[in-house]
């Protein structure tokens, strides 16, 4: 786990935008500067119309590659077409948990019924069992658990339905203006979609908490009920174990948003967030995409 050094890593980044900033990010996400680094971007254009017939290509439908230090596009494609975005909903879950819950995570909850039969990914909770909400957020964030976002949608919000009305709210408040939530799970739902650029946003606010990004880069991580269940979790994006350039991020897949991928990733002395959605193969796509950074 990253910790605190990460929370200081990204909390240095983000003078940019506060976080009672009103206007929408397309200005700053779509500005296009003089990049510090012409070949680089070079390559990352050529990613998608590469001179050479066999060049590498990058499979998602969407992409969005940012400096964040600057806020500048240096990459994009369908930035901002809505499309299913799959677990890359679960940024708004936690943010709308850190912005309630932030200084009460070690309060214990109880995982409601509806939770422990939560469809798709899960991590095993049953009816009954006890959590402190911070060892729930981390199955959210490391695990992608469905049970878990659904556990805490309920302990804020007392359920489902009221608190995806919260998580739209707070998207308009953040003027995710090509976004809708009908879940806080990402599972497939007809008129739940983002674009990339609108992701992209989220997660700066999102990841200037340091309970948010910190467990987006954990690579591991152990959580315990009060009865003694002990429940071991592996951050499911591979290249976070792997890659040490990528420090944190979150993953997404369902039959309709294919492979989702958020990114936060540090090269050459420069910090970017990557987002791909409907992607055939997301890390051979971010491999493409760290190797043009790294030009």
């Amino acid at each position: 786990m990253y910790g605190p050094v990460l929370s200081a890593l990204f909390l240095g980044m983000v003078p940019l935008w506060g976080i009672g900033a009103p206007a929408h990010p397309s200005a700053p996400l779509l500005t296009v500067a003089p990049p510090a680094r012409a070949d680089g971007t070079q390559m990352l254009a050529a990613l998608i119309e590469p001179a050479p017939p066999r060049a590498q290509i990058l499979s998602a439908s969407a992409v969005l590659v940012i400096d964040i230090q600057s806020g500048q596009k240096l990459f994009g494609r369908d930035v901002d077409v809505p499309r299913p975005m799959a677990s890359l909903t679960k940024q708004m879950t936690a943010l709308l948990i850190v912005e309630k819950f932030g200084h009460a995570l070690d309060t214990e909850m109880t995982v409601a019924a509806e939770a422990a039969g939560a469809e798709g990914n899960a991590v095993g909770l049953a009816m009954g069992d006890r959590f402190t909400r911070g060892d729930l957020l981390t199955a959210v964030l490391v695990a992608s658990a469905n049970d878990a976002a659904t556990a805490l949608a309920i302990e804020h919000s007392g359920s489902v339905s009221a608190f995806v009305e919260q998580m739209n709210v707070r998207a308009a408040e953040l003027g995710l203006r090509d976004t809708v939530f009908v879940n806080p799970t990402g599972l497939d739902a007809p008129g739940q979609h983002s674009t990339p650029q609108d992701l992209a946003w989220l997660a700066m606010f999102a990841l200037r908490y340091p309970q948010v990004v910190d467990r987006m880069g954990s690579r591991s991580a152990e959580i315990h009920s009060l009865a003694g269940k002990s429940i071991t979790l592996s951050h499911t994006h591979a290249l976070l174990h792997t890659a040490p350039d990528v420090l944190a991020g979150k993953t997404g897949t369902t039959d309709r948003a294919g492979q989702c991928l958020l990114s936060l990733v540090s090269e050459g002395g420069r910090k970017y967030l990557v987002v791909l959605l409907q992607s055939n193969d997301r890390y051979r796509d971010m491999r493409a995409i760290l190797d043009a950074l790294r030009a």
